[in-house]
């Protein structure tokens, strides 16, 4: 199921560049950047769990470098995690693929972080393909929620 809903070739991709090519100008230009950023994030699994004390957002990010990799908080509620896979290095002599079916470019995916997440207690690991980022979350004292205080009838 998820490999229809995450195949580049779908029918929907093909039908939103079509799209894009219709308009002019800078809508032009928006409507490709926005077409690259949802294949991107469509291209990029991400599991996302709230634990006591931490959210965790694991993204696999297959063949990425560890230093072609950033994350970062924007606006100070999205976080945003980012990579580019490229071509192999060792591929400089040339040769004829039959078959290339390994995905290369960029990965990306945002997510809004809630408003008890501590947007400066934040750390990242990366191992095997796989990158987990973990937000710490506010002491329930520091929390952003509103307070609910209760009145007393005198």
């Amino acid at each position: 199921m998820y490999d229809q809903i995450f195949d580049m070739q779908s029918p929907i991709f093909p039908s939103l560049q079509l799209v894009a090519q219709d308009l002019s100008g800078e809508r032009e230009k928006l409507s490709k950047i926005c077409l690259r950023e949802m294949r991107e994030s469509l291209s990029t699994p991400a599991n996302v769990k709230e634990l006591p004390s931490a959210y965790e957002f694991v993204v696999d990010m297959p063949g990425v470098k560890s230093g072609e990799i950033k994350v970062q908080v924007e606006d100070g509620k999205m976080l945003t995690v980012a990579g580019e896979r490229r071509p192999d290095e060792n591929d400089k002599e040339g040769g004829k693929y039959h078959c290339m079916e390994r995905g290369m470019g960029k990965y990306m995916r945002k997510f809004t972080l809630p408003d008890n997440a501590n947007r400066e207690n934040i750390s990242a690991v990366y191992r095997d393909g796989v990158l987990t980022v973990t937000v710490q979350k506010l002491p329930a004292a520091e929390s952003k929620y509103p307070k609910t205080i209760e009145i007393k009838i005198a």
